[in-house]
């Protein structure tokens, strides 16, 4: 099998790529490099899918888009059951919902202020409803974060790789104080080795 990850340097490429090094899957990488001034993907990634988007995992020629998707797909192709809940368990739904709330509803809120923040004063009168989103979409995540650390179980799961970069940005918005459990949470994925050679592979990452 011939597995190619095309990676976007500092994305949301970075949980693939530690996700692979975490199930230990042999892959090719091909590392794409934003625009220095306008930050934007290069085109070539176009050559891969018509969006130009990644991250984007190639299978021996099939090109998986999504990072859900890719998620579950490495976890039912290689997590030898222990990346995601027993089929038909009431955990394996919740594991379901969290997956697609990461790029879901967390994502609407923290994509908008990113967008709103370049717009200067213009963007004064949206900055209530996006701060008050973004803090009810956190402290949800804070609230449901398990004592073990984790979303699901007591384990890591493929819904913990996905909710990482929400908690990522909490830590990088400097809102640590705030949610000091998703704080920890992604301290704890940091820490990892799998994580440090996906970063060492991937390149400078805004989140550390």
């Amino acid at each position: 099998m011939s597995i190619v990850l095309h990676h976007l340097n500092n994305s949301r490429s970075q949980r693939i790529l530690w996700m692979l090094e975490e199930l230990g899957v042999p892959y090719e990488l091909k590392i794409y490099q934003r625009d220095a001034e306008t930050n934007l993907a290069p085109p070539e990634l176009k050559a891969v899918h018509p969006l130009g988007k990644s991250p984007l995992l190639e299978v021996d020629g099939r090109v998986i888009e999504e990072s859900g998707a890719i998620v579950q797909y490495l976890c039912d192709n290689f997590g030898d059951g222990k990346w995601q809940p027993a089929p038909g368990t009431d955990d394996a739904l919740r594991h379901n919902e969290l997956m697609h709330f990461a790029e879901g509803s967390a994502m609407t809120p923290i994509l908008l202020n990113l967008y709103v923040s370049r717009l200067g004063e213009a963007g004064a009168p949206l900055r209530p409803r996006i701060d008050e989103q973004l803090a009810a979409h956190f402290g949800y995540l804070e609230q449901i974060l398990r004592p073990s650390g984790h979303f699901i179980g007591d384990d890591w799961t493929g819904a913990d790789v996905m909710l990482s970069f929400p908690a990522e940005v909490v830590v990088m918005q400097g809102m640590s104080e705030a949610f000091p459990k998703l704080a920890a949470f992604a301290a704890a994925i940091h820490a990892r080795p799998a994580w440090q050679a996906a970063r060492a592979k991937g390149g400078p990452y805004f989140a550390t």
